[in-house]
């Protein structure tokens, strides 16, 4: 029998069925319409898990739901900076009135992400990892021992907000500095803009990688900074938890070689201490799909 997924973010909602061997075996996505009051929002959800339980007459043997932060995991409520509506807003008790009898696991989608690729993904075998997502913001799950660590609020992980310049560009939460207000792909494209880019084209992370893959000066000075900001902060947790992989998706991990490349370079000169030696950094596996494939192992785990 299958699991069903739950995955929210900003931008969509997705919902899948994934079997045992962790293989996402239907999948249902549309626009989270974030910007919408929050029933208005919270339809789009309900939508989906009953056009997907659909699929299977409604019978799964668990849920997992994970949903971009901040959350408040003991109360099962949402906060997402990117959904202005749904503010404490009771996501784990609505998917579980929308899946009646059948128990709901709950995290931030970052320790869903980590969860799915060190299961299934780039992170098996690890000991102790960091999940990251560098697209439109930054975020991350944190594997340790082997096991998810979600923190007292389950709120572990927000790497995003790891102060990188103390005296750096405001951050949508409401600070400054944020590593996420640095490399997130938008951050990197108003800098390179303000810098004096002139793209022919839509000017947007994927335009701005490959200008720097053909060698505009401009679009490799902004990769450069926006990767020297993720290795500090990859050095700093990798420090505080004694990792031992680092596994990057999303959007702006999509560009390859001109992401990792100066972002291992950078990263050697911020992780001297010996028992980093060994961190590896790699390129995730899932994809878009790390997220509901972790749902489902977290809805596993017991």
């Amino acid at each position: 029998m299958a699991t069903l997924a739950v995955d929210v973010g900003g931008t969509k909602i997705a919902v899948g069925l994934v079997d045992p061997s962790g293989a996402l075996v239907h999948t249902a996505v549309r626009p989270t319409q974030g910007d919408r009051d929050a029933e208005t929002v919270w339809a789009v959800a309900a939508g989906l898990i009953a056009e997907v339980l659909a699929v299977v007459g409604g019978a799964v043997d668990g849920v997992g739901v994970g949903c971009a932060g901040p959350i408040d995991r003991a109360a099962g409520t949402v906060s997402p900076v990117n959904i202005a509506s749904w503010r404490g807003f009771p996501l784990r008790d609505r998917v579980a009135a929308a899946v009646p009898g059948v128990p709901v696991r709950f995290a931030g989608d970052g320790v869903c992400m980590a969860l799915g690729e060190h299961r299934h993904g780039a992170g098996r075998g690890a000991h102790s990892m960091l999940g990251m997502v560098v697209s439109t913001g930054v975020g991350g799950g944190l594997i340790l021992d082997g096991v998810p660590y979600h923190g007292r609020t389950g709120n572990a992980g927000h790497v995003g907000h790891v102060v990188v310049d103390r005296d750096g560009p405001p951050c949508r939460c409401g600070g400054h500095g944020c590593v996420e207000a640095v490399a997130a792909g938008p951050a990197m494209v108003r800098w390179a803009l303000a810098n004096g880019w002139t793209p022919d084209d839509t000017a947007d992370a994927k335009v701005l990688a490959e200008a720097a893959t053909a060698g505009d000066p401009v679009a490799v000075a902004a990769f450069a900074r926006g990767t020297t900001a993720l290795a500090a902060m990859i050095a700093s947790v990798a420090a505080v938890c004694d990792l031992d992989l680092v596994v990057i998706g999303g959007g702006v991990a999509k560009s390859g070689g001109v992401l990792f490349d100066p972002l291992r370079a950078a990263l050697a000169g911020y992780a001297g201490l010996e028992f980093l030696a060994g961190l590896r950094v790699v390129p995730a596996e899932l994809g878009g799909d790390a997220g509901l494939v972790g749902a489902a192992v977290l809805a596993g785990l017991r």
